[in-house]
């Protein structure tokens, strides 16, 4: 009888400390996860700010701006556009003609 008392007690022992174990893993896993999902929040909103930003660093209106300020570029215009024409000599028009070096 003593036996299977000490086998019992053992026995509940054994389960006491798996369940206080399980708990103990549960509560950290929970943890771990709520990190996880504050994290992603975090993140999510950060790339909704930077979504943001690029949209307005994306703008005509700053890309204009940037590129005349930066870079000294400006607008075309027929004053300053200059055409260039290629002119073809004889021989190299001619089919088996032979070109001068």
């Amino acid at each position: 009888m003593i036996r299977l008392n000490l086998v019992l007690l053992v026995a509940v022992l054994a389960s006491a400390f798996y369940l206080v174990h399980t708990q103990y893993e549960s509560r950290r896993l929970y943890t771990a996860v709520d990190r996880a999902q504050a994290q992603a929040r975090k993140l999510s909103s950060e790339h909704e700010q930077l979504q943001v930003q690029k949209r307005a660093e994306a703008t005509p209106a700053r890309v204009q701006q940037l590129a005349s300020r930066q870079l000294q570029m400006r607008p075309v215009n027929p004053a300053i556009t200059q055409y260039v024409t290629v002119f073809e000599s004889p021989a190299a028009a001619q089919p088996g003609g032979t070109k001068q070096p």
